[in-house]
């Protein structure tokens, strides 16, 4: 009888399944669509990784000699699905999760299909769960097509139209650039500073400079990160972008929040072929009003405003798991009632958030592995 239900077959629901699996633990791995890292199905055609592939593959399975630096989405999926019968995993699929809860020693999981009773429960349904659409106003009466980035797949919809991105991170930066290498007119809406660095210094990808400076006292990495970036992307506010205050390092430290990883929105930004316009302020019929004042008519707008995780739909008073930013505070809890729950896929590191996955399952299983021994 497994002692482990894993819910979600996303990247961290698979490194939980395949450490399990290799050591002999027997597990179930639960997936609410009928195919793993549902999610990446879904995410637009030019997406590739911004991590470079030795950092980001599962544990114990290395990406194909072949694959290219920085993996493309298509083949990231196809490597998953791979993995899955590499290591053997069998998701059982079609269950949506309704309610986790607590019973005597044990973890009740109820689906949309059944219960579950097993000794531990990982939860690794991913930070970009829920697609987030703020209530500007006016909204309700707006005319004119609108979607949230996660319904974009690619720009030939947008070709000769004038495209409103509201949000200028990871997403609307590079949508921001697809749409303007295929003949749209993108205007970005940035709400607060952002950080922005370069995918690659002199060839050089960051992530791994940024895994080597992490060996550093956040003062000296803090320092040598906000020099770089001055001396790489400069001081952008001519163009409507105020710098964020902290080092890229920093903001992620403190607020958990990852900086644009630049691979030629700026210089497109810089040109004037791509917009900047300061946060919405409201909704008309066929327009949209800035904070500046300035109302502006365009042809599509494209909310890039982000996920929540929302892990706390699964759990009555979920908030208690949470910390100030929506997820959970830890890996696993010391207190009793919370014993046997696990999360994975959840931080947000400084090095790379697959690179953290393959970590942190590998201290998740460990831990269950002492449980069990105990």
């Amino acid at each position: 009888m497994p002692n482990t239900l894993i819910i979600g077959a996303g990247p961290a629901g698979l490194a939980i399944a395949g450490r399990l699996g290799k050591m002999g633990i027997p597990y179930l791995l639960l997936e609410k669509s009928d195919q793993v890292a549902h999610t990446w199905h879904g995410h637009y055609d030019r997406l590739c990784l911004h991590t470079v592939k030795e950092h980001s593959n599962l544990p114990l399975l290395e990406f194909p000699e072949h694959y290219p630096t920085y993996v493309p989405r298509l083949n990231l999926i196809a490597y998953w699905e791979d993995y899955i019968r590499t290591m053997k995993i069998e998701p059982i699929y079609g269950q949506e999760v309704q309610h986790i809860r607590r019973v005597g020693n044990e973890w009740e999981t109820t689906t949309t299909q059944g219960k579950f009773i097993t000794q531990n429960v990982v939860v690794a349904t991913g930070y970009n769960r829920v697609p987030m659409v703020p209530e500007w106003p006016g909204l309700e009466r707006f005319e004119l097509p609108m979607i949230h980035s996660k319904d974009y797949r690619n720009p030939d919809p947008f070709k000769g139209k004038k495209v409103l991105l509201i949000g200028m991170g990871n997403t609307g930066a590079e949508l921001a650039l697809d749409l303007c290498e295929h003949g749209a007119f993108p205007t970005i809406s940035v709400r607060s500073p952002v950080n922005i660095i370069l995918r690659d210094v002199l060839g050089r990808p960051a992530q791994k400079t940024a895994i080597l400076l992490s060996k550093l006292p956040d003062w000296a990495y803090d320092f040598i990160a906000k020099m770089v970036q001055k001396r790489t992307i400069g001081n952008l506010s001519a163009y409507g972008l105020k710098a964020s205050p902290y080092a890229p390092s920093e903001q992620l430290r403190r607020f958990g929040k990852v900086p644009v990883i630049d691979i030629g929105t700026v210089d497109l930004i810089k040109e004037g072929k791509i917009r900047i316009l300061p946060d919405v302020e409201s909704f008309q019929e066929n327009s949209v009003t800035f904070k500046n004042g300035v109302t502006e008519t365009f042809d599509a707008v494209i909310a890039c405003t982000g996920y929540r995780a929302q892990v706390e739909d699964f759990f009555e008073n979920g908030q208690a798991l949470l910390n100030e930013r929506g997820y959970p505070r830890s890996l696993w809890f010391d207190e009793q009632e919370y014993q046997g729950l696990y999360f994975c896929g959840f931080s947000i590191p400084l090095s790379g958030i697959l690179r953290n996955i393959k970590m942190d399952s590998g201290l998740i299983v460990e831990h269950i592995l002492q449980q069990m021994e105990n």
